[in-house]
């Protein structure tokens, strides 16, 4: 074993070893893999922590979660790139770190234009050209191209206010940028949040129904009559299970990827009837019964159709748990959403962005398996192109690194990552290397205490904070003073992370935009970290 005195050495050789050999051309399929490369479901809740299923602690029942874990893999050390919606969505399609794009900080709304551009290769587009029939159904948030209603026209509630905007869009005409232009064959989806309208499905691309009254779940705004958000989960499951058995039926020998990213257990915390009351920690446990409901779908209609040996499931979030959720009061019921960790949703904190990650792939992957390795949720396209065979041209999947070593070898030591960014709702920024953690801010960089600006005003804390997770996983003891060199080590490499526009090996990218959210105290600290 490496001692921690020569880590930044070994992160270092690592690093320079990776950006000295160009991206290879991938083999058409793994060691040991049949031909036919397998079927893939990638499951995304929605504010969900890491303490939130019963085996790992939580007091509200997820019996088919916990049955991916018995048959399958679970990573311990599994982060999403953000800790809010869009950013972690925009990653896990694309495999680029979110504040590359022109999303710097914060979230888009339901009537936000696209953010991915259509031009480049995404998750769906990357195996559709491997044959992969593709659909998504479920959460979009990453924008949309709504057309307008002619000459300026806007339409009014049929009774009541009209509250909210998007009453001038053309909700019969198909949406441009949207999951369709973005290489998937299917799609079922809402426009964002659950709390942000229009409160709408679309199908492929197009809306299923015309806005024509207000409704509010957090926010007024305009809905079909038929919406309701205490249907979301019903419909999104009856609607996986019809795509999977659709596909069996039409083809059955060519592969399926299935995106499904749910709108639970984020607000508005809804509970179907039928799974109201069922928890022992109120309607928030419900919510997280009713979201392990769906995943049960998802693996009884891979049963049904005798497909599940050769799927790939994986269960994720896009972040941890709300404050929405009333985490003391939960905590006080014995139930902690976000395990031992620091902070919650929004922050730059363990809390906000270490989350739950299982795969099940009977074909592949031993049951009972556990891996410590570091990933990240941007990874899951490098990973799917290994495993499709897919070659990843220069200008995509910047950020993505294949964890498929780890199916076969969960205890392999050679790190997959030789470091991992994360970032918060306000664009703060952190960097992992082994066990530390270098805070690119003084506080939470989102919505616990300290807040960014009462930090930034606060002289008594220091700009930046280190950690060392192995020791300290609750993120108390800022080391940054003891460990001054590591900490400008590691300012330097997410610089260069940052100025090569990519932290893969291949030619540099360019970013749209610098990010620009870097506090000025840092910056006087790690003048590496400016605009060049």
């Amino acid at each position: 074993m490496v001692k921690h005195l020569h880590f930044l050495t070994l992160v270092s050789m690592l690093v320079v070893a990776a950006h000295a050999q160009p991206r290879s051309k991938l083999a058409p399929t793994p060691p040991g893999q049949d031909a036919k490369p397998p079927n893939i479901v990638f499951i995304l809740a929605d504010d969900q922590g890491v303490g939130d299923l019963s085996h790992t602690g939580g007091l509200a029942p997820t019996p088919h979660i916990d049955r991916m874990a018995e048959e399958g893999l679970r990573f311990t050390d599994a982060h999403s790139t953000s800790s809010v919606c869009t950013p972690t969505r925009y990653s896990i399609l694309t495999g680029r770190y979110n504040w590359r794009s022109t999303l710097k900080k914060g979230v888009l709304w339901g009537g936000s234009p696209p953010l991915i551009p259509t031009e480049r290769l995404s998750v769906a587009s990357m195996l559709k050209k491997q044959g992969y029939r593709t659909g998504i159904i479920g959460k979009w948030h990453l924008g949309l191209g709504w057309q307008k209603l002619p000459d300026g026209e806007t339409r009014k509630a049929e009774t009541g206010a009209t509250n909210g905007t998007g009453w001038d869009f053309d909700y019969s005409k198909r949406v441009e940028g949207g999951p369709l232009a973005l290489g998937f064959d299917n799609s079922f989806i809402i426009p964002a949040s659950l709390d942000m309208f229009p409160y709408i499905y679309l199908r492929d691309d197009v809306p299923t129904e015309i806005p024509t009254v207000s409704k509010k779940w957090l926010r007024s705004g305009p809905a079909g009559k038929n919406f309701e958000a205490v249907d979301c989960l019903g419909d999104f499951a009856r609607e996986s299970r019809n795509f999977i058995a659709g596909h069996v039926k039409e083809n059955k020998d060519q592969p399926f990827f299935l995106y499904l990213p749910l709108t639970s257990p984020h607000t508005p915390i809804v509970p179907s009837k039928k799974w109201q009351g069922k928890s022992v920690i109120g309607s928030y446990g419900d919510f997280i019964m009713e979201t392990d409901w769906v995943v049960g779908e998802v693996l009884a209609e891979l049963d049904k159709q005798r497909i599940a040996k050769n799927t790939l499931v994986i269960f994720t979030t896009d972040n941890g748990c709300s404050p929405a959720a009333k985490i003391p009061d939960l905590i006080k019921k014995g139930h902690a959403p976000n395990g031992p960790l620091r902070g919650h949703k929004a922050d730059i904190f363990e809390g906000g962005h270490r989350v739950p990650f299982i795969l099940r792939w009977p074909a592949k992957v031993k049951a009972e398996q556990q891996c410590h390795q570091t990933i990240s949720s941007v990874d899951l396209m490098a990973t799917v192109a290994e495993l499709s065979g897919a070659e990843i041209p220069e200008n995509a999947a910047e950020d993505s690194y294949s964890f498929v070593p780890l199916l076969e070898e969960p205890n392999l030591e050679e790190p997959i990552r030789p470091y991992t960014i994360h970032h918060s709702i306000g664009g703060a920024f952190a960097i992992r290397q082994g066990d530390w953690k270098l805070v690119l801010c003084p506080g939470s960089g989102g919505w616990s205490a300290p807040k960014p600006k009462q930090a930034l005003n606060d002289k008594s804390l220091l700009p930046v904070q280190l950690y060392n997770l192995r020791q300290d996983l609750s993120e108390a003891t800022n080391l940054v003073a003891e460990h001054s060199d590591r900490a400008q080590a590691m300012a330097e490499l997410l610089a260069k992370a940052i100025k090569d526009g990519r932290s893969t090996p291949g030619e540099p990218q360019s970013n749209e935009g610098w990010p620009d959210t870097i506090p000025e105290r840092v910056l006087e600290a790690y003048p590496v970290l400016r605009e060049n």
